[in-house]
């Protein structure tokens, strides 16, 4: 069995049992409205704050790696926490019980739309919802910037970082970029007083994407409706999808309407407001689709598949995280990942 993970920084006391694990997730995945920025504050606030699970910086280390990996990274920073408590059934409790309450929530909203023929009337939650959501990211935000930024070189990284992100270049090569610069910049100081080694996480991480991205393209091209096409599209989105909702919607918009015709426009925006406003993973927008088009069996599917490449990446470049700390150019190099 693998063991709970020891994250960097000092070792936060008490570690979270495997049922608190489950108790705090299932609690997100119905409360935590807001998209992965709001849903990550919140963690920080619930397992940095008030449990001391993990010190601010063990955390930043994990949302460093979440973000470097394909899927959606709020969840798959409820199943690395998960994973640093309680090991493998943390990795699967935590990810689980953030899911299944929205993916619930969601399968209800579809029965509703499926018998009615329109969306309930949920836009209304966001009038209440959105300012406080506002108030709880720019709260961690300050939180967690005087742990990420260690120095002046890493203060101007993360400006550079938010002025390219402004200026509309895409968020994994900005990552990316900050990483090496952190790394180049630890390389030209001359500090040599720990072994240096590769930032290994991206690569590592991407291999089993590429697989499985492969594997869904081929089982995709040219399929008639059913359930295990059903499940590889979904699957081959989990597998290489970086980015917000909206690198959603081209994703969905792409196979389900152009390509397979297995729904309208009207349908895909539908969903994907439904996945926007309900509280938990923006991608149980998945769910919702799946009942549209297989009722029950239909939303289990798309469920499973797009969520299940997040828990096997989780799984492989967890036990890096502790090791790329120790390497002092990882460690740089994840230090500019973290602050941008």
């Amino acid at each position: 069995m693998l063991a709970p993970m020891q994250p960097a920084g000092e070792s936060p006391s008490p570690r979270g049992t495997l049922g608190q694990v489950a108790v705090l997730f299932l609690k997100l995945g119905f409360l935590a409205f807001g998209g992965p920025a709001a849903h990550i504050a919140i963690m920080e606030e619930e397992v940095v704050r008030r449990r001391r699970w993990l010190t601010r910086e063990a955390f930043l280390d994990l949302l460093g790696a979440a973000n470097l990996i394909p899927g959606p990274s709020s969840t798959e920073m409820a199943i690395f926490i998960g994973q640093t408590q309680a090991g493998w059934p943390g990795l699967i409790a935590g990810g689980v019980c953030f899911i299944l309450p929205a993916a619930l929530i969601v399968a209800v909203i579809a029965w509703a739309y499926v018998r009615f023929g329109s969306l309930p009337a949920v836009e209304g939650v966001l009038y209440g919802v959105k300012p406080v959501v506002i108030a709880v990211v720019a709260q961690a935000l300050w939180k967690l910037s005087r742990p990420a930024v260690k120095s002046w070189t890493l203060a101007l990284l993360g400006a550079a970082a938010v002025a390219a992100t402004f200026l509309g270049v895409n968020q994994i090569a900005v990552l990316a970029a900050a990483g090496a610069l952190a790394a180049l910049a630890w390389a030209l100081s001359g500090d040599r007083r720990k072994p240096a080694a590769s930032a290994v996480l991206p690569t590592v991480a991407a291999m089993p994407s590429k697989a499985l991205a492969a594997g869904a393209a081929a089982g995709t091209a040219a399929a008639g409706f059913g359930l295990w096409p059903l499940f590889w599209v979904f699957l081959k989105i989990g597998a290489v999808l970086f980015g917000s909702g909206y690198v959603l919607l081209a994703f969905l918009r792409a196979d389900l309407v152009d390509r397979l015709g297995w729904l309208t426009e009207r349908q895909l925006l539908d969903a994907v407001a439904i996945g926007q406003v309900t509280p938990g993973p923006v991608f149980t927008t998945a769910t919702f689709i799946g009942y549209l088009l297989g009722r029950g069996p239909g939303a289990l599917v798309a469920t499973v598949a797009i969520f299940l490449p997040g828990f096997l990446l989780v799984a492989v470049s967890g036990p890096l995280i502790p090791r790329l700390r120790r390497s002092s150019l990882a460690g740089a190099a994840l230090d500019g990942i973290v602050v941008a």
